[in-house]
């Protein structure tokens, strides 16, 4: 693969992961729509923390606004880290494991032709493939490494001596 081809995959997996997140958490606020209408899986935080309960079954009750809490905040954070590259890297790590716990409660509690349907391991693949590309173009991360380098190299230059 070129390396243009291998830069752009990076940019379709944030993108794709990023927008991921951030939909799954604009459902559950209703930005899509109120649950009944085509492609709306809660319509409002109610339902999705009621989904949360089916799949943490396991946990006590009163755990489960947390549990939801925590991982809106987590999609959130690591959907909007990922589209803009900033600590990419890390960000995808962290949501390739966000989507392992998650990929585990649907096995647990649906079993596992619910984690095939709604696709999260590929999520999973998708967010360690991106965590290991070399490099991440359109990112905050390329931009800030660009700034870190030519500073590096613009100190380096040596200065002519004076002669006494």
């Amino acid at each position: 693969m070129s390396i243009q081809n291998r830069n752009m995959s990076s940019v379709v997996l944030r993108l794709g992961l990023g927008l991921g997140f951030l939909s799954a958490v604009a459902d559950r606020f209703g930005l899509w729509g109120p649950f009944g209408e085509r492609n709306v899986e809660w319509g409002n935080y109610s339902r999705f923390l009621d989904y949360t309960q089916t799949l943490n079954g396991y946990w006590p009750t009163s755990l489960i606004p947390t549990l939801g809490a925590v991982a809106t905040g987590a999609e959130i954070l690591f959907g909007l880290l990922i589209i803009v590259g900033w600590h990419t890297r890390i960000a995808a790590r962290l949501g390739g494991g966000l989507l392992i716990v998650f990929a585990t409660a649907m096995t647990i509690s649906l079993g596992i032709k619910a984690v095939l349907n709604y696709a999260v391991l590929t999520g999973i693949g998708g967010s360690f493939l991106l965590a290991n590309c070399d490099n991440f173009p359109f990112s905050l991360d390329e931009l800030l490494s660009r700034r870190t380098h030519f500073k590096v190299i613009s100190t380096d230059v040596p200065t002519s001596r004076v002669a006494d």
